[in-house]
């Protein structure tokens, strides 16, 4: 019964244009003020802080103070993974339907999930990663790294048992909300997206999660097992 409760709970706050637009505007992971969200979800203020309160009680958002100032951030990697596997399943028509502007191919081609890739980037990685035994699928929702896997990763330049000490999931298997197949999440794909912006592959929109993914970056790609007419589809044009 507490369990029927909880997800007519969450229906009901996911069921407001206004609190889904502020949901996927913290998707990124960063932390932002209510008149950022108020903006990005076309609301106006006093709007906004109906909206943010009602997420905050619901657990989905957490709010810090800085002085005077509030600023809001999702609950967490569960949330972020929720939102990516709800937009997979509520996606029945044809992706590239829904894809019109060059702001909305880039989102198709690459974007942050939280604090990890997504999309057809992160897609492609995670298969290449299995096709080469980085990983492998343990569970419904996880993925296990293999002895070579952590090979790979010394190679690449991550420290192996850093990414292991992390409190939270070694590597999820997050549903992708465009390709409708999983990619990598948790402490490995953080340190994945990290390590990847630093080195210049990825570069960071604004006023988007979506990911640029750099001359350089498709060659990285392709060294790393992703096919090579795969990865030369990631530049937007």
């Amino acid at each position: 019964m507490k369990e029927k409760y909880a997800i007519s709970s969450l229906g009901y706050l996911l069921a407001d244009p206004g609190r889904t637009a502020i949901l996927l505007a913290l998707l990124e992971g960063q932390s932002l003020p209510a008149g950022e969200l108020a903006r990005a979800a076309s609301v106006s203020a006093q709007s906004a802080s109906a909206h943010l309160a009602k997420l905050s009680q619901g657990g989905l958002i957490t709010v810090q103070r800085d002085g005077r100032c509030r600023y809001y951030k999702l609950a967490g990697q569960r949330v972020a993974n929720a939102l990516e596997a709800l937009g997979a399943i509520s996606t029945r028509r044809p992706t590239a339907e829904y894809i019109r502007s060059k702001a909305d191919q880039s989102m198709l081609m690459a974007r942050s999930c939280y604090d990890h890739l997504a999309g057809r980037a992160g897609v492609a990685l995670s298969e290449a990663m299995q096709k080469q035994h980085v990983i492998v699928a343990e569970g419904d929702r996880n993925y296990r790294l293999t002895a070579r896997g952590a090979d790979w990763l010394r190679e690449l330049g991550l420290e192996v048992e850093e990414v292991r000490r992390s409190k939270r999931h070694l590597a999820r298997r997050c549903l992708d909300w465009t390709e409708r197949r999983p990619h990598v999440g948790g402490a490995l794909g953080a340190a994945l997206l990290q390590h990847f912006l630093e080195e210049g592959w990825l570069g960071r929109c604004r006023e988007s999660r979506a990911l640029r993914v750099t001359p350089k970056g498709r060659m990285a790609f392709i060294k790393l097992g992703v096919p090579p007419q795969l990865a030369a589809s990631f530049a937007v044009s």
